[in-house]
Formats: C-alpha cells, sequence, structure tokens
C-alpha cells in the first residue's frame, strides 16, 4: 500500500483514514514532505499549524 496525505491536516498516512483527525479524505496525489520531531520549536510547523510529531506533505491535491 502507497503512502496517502490527508487533505484536511496534510499527515503522510499508510492506512483508509488518518490517525490524527480522523478524516477519510486521502489522497495519492501529494507532493514534498516535512518531517516534524519537535513542534513547539519549529517555525514551520507553526506555519502549517502542526500540533504533533510526525512526516506531512507540503502540497496535498
Amino acid at each position: 500500500m502507497s503512502e496517502r496525505a490527508c487533505r484536511e491536516c496534510h499527515r503522510i498516512v499508510k492506512g483508509d483514514d488518518c490517525p490524527v483527525c480522523h478524516s477519510g479524505a486521502l489522497s495519492s496525489d501529494w507532493s514534498g514532505y516535512v518531517i516534524i520531531i519537535d513542534p513547539a520549536r519549529s517555525r514551520i510547523a507553526q506555519k502549517m499549524d502542526i500540533k504533533t510529531r510526525g512526516k506531512f506533505a507540503l502540497k496535498v491535491r
């Protein structure tokens, strides 16, 4: 199973729904990714409004 990105929170997942926001709106059409280790200190996480650690897509179509 390929990785897909959640259209709501941009988290990259391998299942049928997002474990963070519980959305089923996943897309296989995404580009770029960022891995957030410390969301409290990350400026990218603040810009993307990310509150948890993980792998996130930069652009989801």
